[in-house]
């Protein structure tokens, strides 16, 4: 399984970035899809998680209301669109596959990362 995460760049604070993140394999609709960031200095953190169907997702709070996780099983892709955009925003965004189908914040029930996008969000 390969993770190919795309879309991040250089933003004003205010404004809006859409990560997508393609899938290879021919199972992708089985399993949980997630996106994490890691800021410079800091621990890699959870954003967003989306359970295999797409009816189920989580958010951590600071971007609950700015944030949208979807998923096409169609497309093997997974996108989160980010609006509203703050400079604590500023990170390397991952998508991730979550080992079962479920919508998850625990980055140990991950087995396939991406190689990550950078976000930077300027003030």
């Amino acid at each position: 399984v390969q993770l190919q995460a795309s879309g991040g760049g250089l933003v004003q604070a205010g404004g809006s970035l859409r990560l997508s993140c393609a899938a290879s394999g021919r199972t992708f609709g089985l399993y949980g899809m997630g996106w994490f960031r890691q800021a410079p200095g800091k621990e890699r953190e959870f954003v967003a998680a989306i359970n295999w169907s797409g009816r189920s997702t989580d958010y951590v709070d600071s971007v609950k209301g700015r944030f949208t996780i979807s998923r096409d099983n169609a497309e093997n892709t997974v996108s989160l669109q980010m609006n509203s955009l703050k400079p604590e925003d500023t990170a390397v965004h991952y998508c991730a596959r979550q080992y079962s189908g479920s919508s998850s914040r625990d980055s140990h029930e991950y087995d396939y990362w991406g190689q990550g996008t950078e976000v930077t969000v300027s003030s």
